[in-house]
């Protein structure tokens, strides 16, 4: 059988057709695909090299420079050329300019790529939330260690130093006098480096801001938010380096601060123009105030969606994403009524991964519904602000949010990671 489906205007017999961008580090390509999969969409895979796809499914691809999205956009949109294109989805921040770009050329629901870009540079960030006048740190952007001394002095210690476009908190560093701002930047240049990036990119210096951190995960629908979970971060995120570990939903704090929280969220998204698809959110609470920290064109980061269900039937957040991409309805998908969360295992110590043991033990716990090890023997271990991988995700679910932090601490301590 097949679905008549609308698109630009035309109306033809055939399967949707998706254009999923999984970068090759991604931690999410057989979500999206088993997503694609229950929807019955066709998918196109776009990546810098051949992704392993978890059905075997062989499906088209397209090889794509994460680090060129105008030229990675016109190799999609030649593709389209041949396999009609009715939605483009990226899996993870590295392709969501390519999506921006790419869509808009196909006339298909997107985002504008100038802001887009905005959440992929903590500069341009700032500078246009500055303009909406969104509550956020202070800042200022350096290009020497000593005018990251002088950025910190002006600003107030403590300070945040962090390269404008990596991710997952690698490179990011607290400094507590202005004394300490040189070694900190360069040691970002370091990682810079490491990562394939130019050692002169300028350095962001934000002025710390102290309190609890909370996440916003949510669907743009044409321009409204539609909120689809306020996670609590239970455990501190207050330096020298910013490890995430626990996220956990519904969050616990007072109504009144969620919906101020939501309201930071909003003027942010506006403030870049983002109109569709998935955006993740990370806020900090200091009090009654409320700072926007950063905000992504992209769904919560590695396997973390899993912790979130939609509707009577357990619908994935990938699922979510991929019907609003397609045009397919969503309303009334609202988030299970059970509390839930992920735990992004903590990196003991830097050196060889060899294996973890107490598995059966952890998933033993109440509580407990999955743990998965994203490490494979012989894989290089670094902690912050060095690292960017994690060692797996441990997901739990519970009549409140605090027996799912209960589960997901009595279970990691069950785990012994065997790291050379």
């Amino acid at each position: 059988m097949f679905a008549w489906f609308a698109h630009v205007g035309r109306v033809r017999p055939i399967m949707p057709h998706v254009v999923l961008i999984l970068p090759t580090a991604t931690y999410r390509a057989a979500e999206f695909v088993d997503a694609a999969a229950q929807l019955g969409a066709q998918i196109t895979v776009a990546s810098e090299d051949r992704p392993p796809l978890a059905d075997g499914s062989g499906a088209p691809h397209v090889l794509i420079d994460c680090d060129s999205p105008e030229s990675s956009a016109d190799l999609i949109v030649a593709h389209a050329d041949h396999h009609p294109i009715d939605a483009i989805v990226a899996a993870d921040d590295q392709g969501v300019e390519i999506a921006a770009i790419a869509a808009g050329k196909l006339g298909l629901p997107h985002n504008p790529p100038f802001g887009v870009a905005a959440t992929r540079n903590k500069a341009m960030l700032r500078r246009a939330l500055a303009g909406a006048e969104v509550p956020q740190p202070a800042f200022g952007v350096v290009n020497t260690p000593e005018d990251a001394e002088a950025a910190v002095a002006d600003l107030g210690a403590p300070a945040v130093l962090k390269p404008l476009g990596l991710s997952a908190s690698q490179g990011v560093i607290r400094v507590d006098r202005p004394a300490d701002a040189p070694a900190a930047a360069d040691r970002i240049r370091r990682i810079l480096i490491t990562e394939g990036h130019s050692p002169g990119e300028p350095i962001l210096v934000e002025r710390f801001v102290p309190g609890i951190e909370v996440a916003v995960e949510g669907l743009l629908l044409d321009g409204k938010l539609e909120v689809l979970a306020v996670f609590d971060k239970p455990d501190p995120l207050d330096g020298p380096y910013f490890e995430e570990t626990i996220l956990i939903a519904p969050s616990r704090l007072h109504p009144e601060m969620i919906d101020e929280v939501v309201r930071v969220t909003e003027k942010a998204t506006a403030a870049l123009e983002l109109r569709e698809g998935p955006i993740h959110a990370e806020l900090r609470v200091d009090g009654s105030r409320v700072v926007l920290i950063e905000v992504a064109a992209r769904s919560v980061g590695g396997l973390c969606g899993r912790s979130l269900r939609f509707g009577l039937l357990g619908t994935s957040l990938e699922t979510l994403i991929l019907r609003r991409a397609l045009g397919m309805p969503v309303a009334g998908l609202r988030r299970e009524g059970v509390a839930s969360g992920a735990m992004m295992l903590p990196i003991p110590r830097a050196g060889v991964f060899r294996s973890v043991r107490g598995r059966e033990e952890a998933l033993s716990v109440p509580g407990v519904t999955d743990l998965e090890i994203s490490m494979h023997p012989g894989d290089i271990v670094r902690t912050l602000p060095e690292g960017n991988r994690y060692l797996g995700f441990l997901f739990a679910k519970g009549e409140t949010p605090q027996d799912v932090e209960d589960s997901l601490r009595l279970a990691h301590g069950k785990l012994e990671f065997v790291i050379d």
